[in-house]
């Protein structure tokens, strides 16, 4: 993304904040283990999504109407070496108006507080940086007498950060569907790989071979890879059974490209051929998705494509007998979440589980033009006493990532198999 991309967004937020405020976030923090080894560093999302800065060391401020420039950046100075982007380029590629030090933020930053009337930070996310943010304001304070006014109000930033973030723009969009894209790619290749006999790590290294081949250092979040009867632990990530024949197996992976995640599951057969119960239990899940998909369009309600869900897997559970009762009292009573996450997705953009509210003053939001969410329904049937055996340890989610339009919505995950007949076509072809 260019500098006009987050240039707008700070407007956007300026515009909202108003003169005589000013707002300051902090860049994530380097791990370090044993002193000199480095954890891969991803930035803070939120940090990200205004700046583009990529380093560790960094405060961004932003102060509307301020003549000398309304966006400050603090970081690290270019060394010997040049590993750093330094106080020039900080200006120069990504956008600053001014940029110091990270080093002299305790002296220019309770300076640049003095004409600030409400202070926008993130406050609760970093006690270090809530500590930070207290004493620069007590240091005001102290000094009251000699006629410094302290911030006398402060606002949570991230509420604000967050609802903007949950509506994409175009060049958003794009590095979405960029992810998608590779999402899919990985999962075609497990599905082209797997065969009886393998781990479940094999599986995973293939995904990632190819999310890394294709420019995503690494994953959006821990792969699950659940054969059997792993694939009924819904976040299982150990990934270390070997994959038998007959059974199934769960693959939920995405890919994460330039800071925007994907986020997609597939569930087929290991040997490439689904028995007849687990036929029977995907379409079940399967026909769910497609209902809740029907649901997605601006101006219905979050909970309602939940809602339909929920009423299409407790049908198709009482029709197989895995639920005994009548239909309204089993939905009253939840008796579905004995093989159902009571779930239908979650919010996909910088982060895996993205930002924004799913609730408005206490009132289910309605869908918009411009949101990505995932549709991920799923059954998860472990073995039990009062359950027939041909059901026994059959884990089933199929998890897409949809657009919503301004007419409805789009499939961005449309081109991977899904249905019985595509996956089973598609695993026997690639293996022929």
């Amino acid at each position: 993304m260019n500098k006009i991309e987050f240039k707008n967004r700070r407007e956007e937020l300026m515009g909202m904040m108003g003169e005589g405020s000013m707002a300051i976030l902090s860049a994530a923090t380097q791990k370090i283990r044993n002193c000199d080894v480095h954890y891969p560093y991803r930035q803070d999302s939120d940090f990200a999504y205004l700046t583009g800065f990529p380093e560790p060391e960094a405060l961004a401020v932003i102060i509307p109407e301020r003549e000398q420039g309304q966006y400050i950046l603090f970081c690290r100075e270019k060394d010997h070496y040049d590993q750093h982007i330094g106080l020039e380029d900080a200006c120069e590629l990504y956008g600053a108006d001014d940029a110091f030090p990270i080093t002299d933020i305790d002296e220019i930053v309770p300076c640049l507080l003095e004409s600030c009337r409400c202070l926008y930070y993130p406050m609760g996310y970093s006690q270090t940086f809530d500590e930070q943010i207290i004493n620069w304001i007590n240091q005001l304070r102290a000094r009251i007498r000699n006629g410094v006014v302290a911030p006398n109000e402060m606002v949570a930033l991230d509420h604000i950060l967050h609802e903007m973030r949950l509506f994409k723009s175009e060049a958003e969009e794009k590095a979405i569907r960029t992810a998608v894209d590779i999402g899919m790619r990985a999962h075609k290749r497990a599905m082209r790989f797997c065969q009886p006999g393998l781990y479940e790590y094999e599986l995973e290294a293939e995904i990632n071979h190819e999310f890394i081949r294709n420019g995503c250092r690494s994953p959006a979040f821990p792969s699950i890879v659940g054969g059997g009867k792993n694939a009924c632990i819904f976040h299982y990530t150990e990934n270390n059974c070997i994959l038998n024949d007959g059974d199934l197996v769960l693959i939920d992976a995405g890919a994460e490209f330039n800071h925007y995640a994907s986020d997609i599951t597939r569930t087929f057969p290991i040997n490439g051929h689904f028995s007849p119960a687990q036929k029977t239990i995907y379409e079940l899940v399967l026909k769910a998705q497609q209902a809740a998909l029907s649901k997605i369009y601006p101006g219905n309600q979050w909970n309602e494509v939940l809602k339909v869900a929920i009423d299409v897997i407790t049908q198709g559970l009482i029709e197989l007998g895995l639920l005994v009762g009548k239909f309204d009292a089993l939905i009253e009573e939840e008796a579905y979440t004995r093989f159902y996450v009571p779930n239908i997705g979650h919010w996909l953009g910088m982060d895996v589980h993205d930002t924004g509210d799913y609730k408005v003053d206490n009132v289910w939001r309605e869908l918009e033009a411009g949101l990505v969410m995932t549709v991920e329904p799923g059954l998860y049937i472990t073995a039990a006493e009062d359950i027939a055996k041909e059901w026994w340890n059959i884990g089933i989610r199929i998890e897409d990532n949809v657009l919503i339009t301004e007419n409805g919505h789009e499939i961005l995950t449309a081109g991977l198999p899904k249905t019985v007949s595509e996956i089973e076509a598609f695993m026997a072809g690639e293996k022929s």
